[in-house]
């Protein structure tokens, strides 16, 4: 009888060893990562993740002393990791206050979804009415619950017509995405959409170029010596990624961006601009694995007061290759519109899918 009792004892401490050590481990697979990580700002990492040690190292400095936003001497290769940012409002960093999950306008978080301009589409103004009477998603500081449209996401001050303009985005699931006809992505969604950057700096010819390759494989300048914006008519008009005056105010490049076109959105959601658009942007490097972007939008046309969103972006010790979105575009093959026709005429090539 004893012995039984004593192989039941050990079986019994044997199990709670077991349970306590499985525990153990489970802990230590959902440990949070260690400070200092990349944050995307809710995004994923651009092309092949991101473990990140150069954030452990100093911010790399040209030889004037100037921050050095690209590679180092030391470095082979090299690219900015920019992370994948669907919606820049859960990346506001101005947003009012909320009481008991209300907001402004009384539309929840969003609050924005007033009655369309005179002149919405019909299904937009659907929406809006829609997405006004709708309940806060957000509040409490829950997390969203898909996609709401204006007034059940993160509050950015709209006006009337652009909330509608982006609950139809919503209710369509941002099928009509300008980046789904790989149009640039515009600024500044050049810096939210997933895929390495290079920044090159010729302090000597007073430029710094920043080289992308998604969002179409293009590349913006930015002018460093002090010149005014032209008029549009000098630039032949407004542009995709807009005209880029920069300075330096210690460690930190503001970068001043106007004569934006239409043809873009802010991000994949759908926030919208018109081409009164202003963007001022604050680029800082805390430590060589790090580019910390900062983006106040000012755009009269669209929004009732200036909004920021920022982010980080990680540093990579990849290249960036060549990428052509235009090659093999199966999306625009089987988009319709929202009267079931194919957006891209196919005649008898395509006759259906």
């Amino acid at each position: 009888m004893r012995s039984r009792l004593i192989g039941r004892f050990f079986i019994v401490v044997a199990a709670l060893a077991f349970t306590l050590a499985m525990t153990v481990l489970s802990f230590s697979q959902a440990a949070p990562p260690a400070q200092g990580a990349a944050a995307g700002g809710g995004g994923r990492g651009g092309r092949g993740g991101n473990t990140n040690p150069a954030v452990n190292e100093p911010t790399p400095r040209l030889p004037d002393g100037t921050i050095n936003l690209g590679r180092a001497p030391n470095d082979v290769d090299g690219s900015w990791s920019i992370p994948y940012i669907q919606n820049m409002a859960n990346n506001a960093t101005n947003r009012p206050q909320q009481a008991g999950g209300g907001g402004r306008g009384g539309g929840g978080r969003g609050g924005a979804a007033a009655a369309p301009a005179a002149g919405a589409p019909a299904a937009a103004a659907g929406q809006a009415r829609g997405a006004a009477a709708a309940p806060d998603a957000n509040a409490g500081g829950g997390a969203p619950r898909g996609r709401g449209g204006a007034a059940s996401e993160p509050w950015i001050p709209f006006l009337p017509w652009t909330a509608a303009v982006y609950n139809y985005h919503s209710k369509n699931e941002s099928k009509y995405d300008p980046e789904g006809y790989c149009l640039p992505p515009g600024g500044p969604r050049l810096f939210a959409t997933p895929y390495p950057m290079v920044i090159l700096q010729q302090p000597e010819l007073k430029r710094i170029y920043m080289n992308f390759e998604g969002g179409a494989h293009v590349w913006r300048e930015i002018f460093m010596d002090g010149r005014p914006h032209p008029a549009k008519d000098k630039l032949q008009g407004s542009t995709w990624l807009g005209h880029s005056v920069g300075r330096w105010e210690g460690d930190t490049l503001v970068v001043d961006v106007t004569n934006f076109n239409e043809g873009t959105w802010l991000d994949y959601f759908g926030h919208y601009h018109t081409d009164q658009m202003h963007v001022v942007e604050r680029w800082t490097r805390p430590n060589k694995g790090t580019l910390h972007y900062e983006a106040t939008i000012d755009d009269p046309g669209a929004y009732k007061a200036p909004w920021t969103t920022t982010w980080d972006i990680p540093w990579s010790a990849g290249a960036i290759d060549e990428y052509i979105c235009q090659e093999n575009n199966q999306y625009l093959n089987h988009l319709k519109d929202d009267f079931g026709r194919y957006v891209i005429d196919h005649g008898e090539e395509y006759p259906k899918f």
